[in-house]
């Protein structure tokens, strides 16, 4: 036993209990927790999960009565099989240690499991609800794939055998153009790299330099669930939903089934089938079509040879031109004669109906009619009375004007202004002195009457003289009038 301290009552520390500052000891605790716990698996619920700048995992590990930190680094993150959240529960596999800095222990986490396939398939279907409320797997989504895709977009890793697997696939069925957008398809960050593959294709131009995919098919080979988890994720289901290109899904084997599945436009149970269902058997086209070509030959033959026999038949059945002309005139001939009696006996059938009809006729009335008749023809003979009348007027008035002209024409208007007209010896009018010699008789016509005169002058020689009983002939009314003007 050791002494106690007469003061306080607690033992005496003993002389030989070594001393330790507070890094020392931290040290020598750390090294013994490593020591013991070099290697464990952890149980627990994640809670409080961060992602760090760096790439580094910071989470706790719970259950009902502890707390456990927990760490992962980044080149363990990278290679985890699972996706940590909030929530999730899980299996963590890795050492012990303690962090001096804040006299705290914690986990390095090298690997990381769900808790069992239960939990997982809880977790899945538990997203498959949420996605399926929101119409992403609904029918109608979904569009019928390209029968012949000219550019084929392949979503999958570069180095695995199933590029190659769909490449001689597509080779062997029906050589295309075939673009690879190289991805991880498991671990960390596969499932970011898938989403933005599939993103991708569907942003390239239609005439861009990079032709853009007519189909795009995403493709992994076989694995555990844990291996298939970056194909579950959210990101990735909602671009295969939103792609507006269609989309194979062709995850696994047959047997797995991952959301891309209900997402995609058509699943494929493996990747080979996915380029089956890409593009039909080159072979087969040309045979098909070239059945086609025999079918359309054998039919277009055959309808000609009908169409042959038919205007065959048809040129059998016709008669020959002077054969139609002597029906025709037959014919012709025939109706002659029923048109002729025809006219005969309706012409005789007209008669005795008229006939009939005047033998009907009452005497009041033909009277009623022979009135009507007087009535109309005195109209008609005051109209022609009318109209002979007016005639005779518009004749009456087309003779006056002439008259009236020439009369407003005539040489006598000129006499009654006081003018006077002189006649010659042969009763033509003079025109000028020089026409009268001296001691001719002349005669003239004034307004009111004619006298004959003698022209007098000197050295004019004796006239004969001449009856006054003798008038001078009168020119005619048109000589009068044209010697005046």
């Amino acid at each position: 036993m050791s002494d106690l301290d007469q003061e306080t009552g607690t033992p005496a520390a003993p002389s030989n209990v070594p001393e330790y500052s507070v890094t020392e000891l931290s040290l020598r605790l750390k090294r013994s927790i490593e020591e013991n716990f070099g290697w464990v698996r952890v149980r627990g619920e994640i809670s409080g999960f961060k992602r760090a700048a760096s790439g580094h995992l910071y989470f706790s590990l719970k259950d009902a009565d502890s707390v456990l930190d927990g760490v992962c680094w980044k080149g363990s993150a990278a290679r985890l099989g699972v996706k940590p959240e909030d929530g999730m529960e899980v299996i963590c596999s890795g050492k012990l240690t303690s962090y001096p800095g804040r006299s705290k222990y914690q986990m390095v986490v090298e690997r990381m499991e769900l808790a069992g396939l239960g939990a997982l398939m809880a977790l899945l279907e538990q997203r498959k609800q949420k996605l399926a409320g929101e119409g992403l797997f609904a029918p109608e989504r979904k569009r019928p794939l390209p029968y012949l895709p000219r550019v084929i977009g392949v979503v999958t890793s570069p180095t695995g055998a199933v590029i190659r697997d769909i490449l001689h696939r597509l080779e062997d069925r029906f050589p295309t153009h075939v673009l690879v957008w190289p991805v991880l398809v498991q671990g960390e960050g596969a499932a970011a790299q898938v989403t933005n593959a599939i993103r991708g294709f569907n942003a390239l131009p239609a005439d861009g330099p990079v032709p853009r995919p007519d189909l795009l098919i995403v493709a992994r080979g076989g694995g555990s669930l844990e291996d298939l988890m970056a194909f579950n994720e959210e990101s990735v289901v909602r671009a295969a939903a939103a792609s507006e290109i269609p989309l194979i899904s062709a995850v696994g084997h047959e047997t797995d089934t991952t959301l891309i599945d209900y997402a995609a436009d058509r699943r494929a149970p493996t990747p080979t089938a996915a380029a089956e269902m890409a593009v039909p058997v080159r072979m087969e086209l040309v045979s098909t079509v070239a059945g086609y070509d025999e079918r359309m030959r054998r039919g277009m033959a055959r309808m000609a040879r009908e169409k042959r026999q038919h205007l065959d038949a048809l040129g059998r059945g016709l008669r020959g031109p002077r054969e139609q002309l002597d029906m025709a005139r037959q014919r012709f001939d025939d109706l002659s004669d029923r048109l002729r009696h025809a006219l005969r006996v309706g012409v005789a059938v007209q008669r005795s109906r008229m006939e009939t009809m005047m033998a009907k006729l009452r005497p009041a009335l033909l009277k009623r009619e022979a009135t009507e008749y007087r009535r109309r023809l005195a109209e008609s003979d005051a109209r022609l009375l009318r109209a002979i009348r007016q005639r005779q007027a518009d004749a009456v008035q087309r003779l006056t004007q002439p008259a009236k002209l020439l009369e407003s024409l005539s040489y006598k208007n000129v006499l009654s202004r006081g003018f006077a007209v002189v006649y010659g010896a042969d009763g033509r009018a003079l025109k000028d002195a020089a026409a009268m010699s001296p001691g001719a008789t002349v005669t003239i016509e004034m307004q009111d009457g004619r006298r004959d005169a003698r022209i007098e002058g000197e050295g004019a020689p004796p006239a004969s003289k001449r009856s006054r009983s003798e008038p001078p002939a009168k020119p005619s009314a048109a000589k009068k009038q044209e010697e005046l003007f």
